[in-house]
């Protein structure tokens, strides 16, 4: 059918994925603000932001769930937690970086 995809590819974008969550949480610029740029001026902005890249986070996982791919380690277990619970809560938005064991938000 198609060309073989290394484990790596969904890797790089589930870390891809990773950070632009971890930047709209840190409410920092995404690729998102540049397709909205107007979307800046509503209060639900940022809230539509993070669920933006939560679902982008959340469709990578179930990609490499499906293909076996071991993704769990680019994470800490509450974070692991969140994923497999699927609903972003006010405690995944509140404690995503306080399970971090560097405790460094994304540059």
């Amino acid at each position: 059918m198609g060309k073989e995809i290394p484990a790596d590819f969904f890797l790089t974008k589930l870390n891809e994925a990773k950070v632009h969550f971890e930047r709209a949480l840190d409410c920092k610029h995404t690729d998102f603000d540049d397709l909205y740029p107007y979307m800046i001026e509503h209060p639900q902005f940022f809230w539509y932001k993070r669920y933006v890249a939560w679902s982008e986070l959340l469709t990578v996982v179930k990609l490499c769930k499906e293909l076996d791919v071991e993704w769990e380690q680019q994470f800490s277990q509450q974070q692991v937690e969140y994923m497999n619970k699927r609903v972003m809560s006010s405690k995944v938005l509140d404690y995503w970086f306080e399970t971090n064991d560097t405790k460094e938000h994304v540059g």
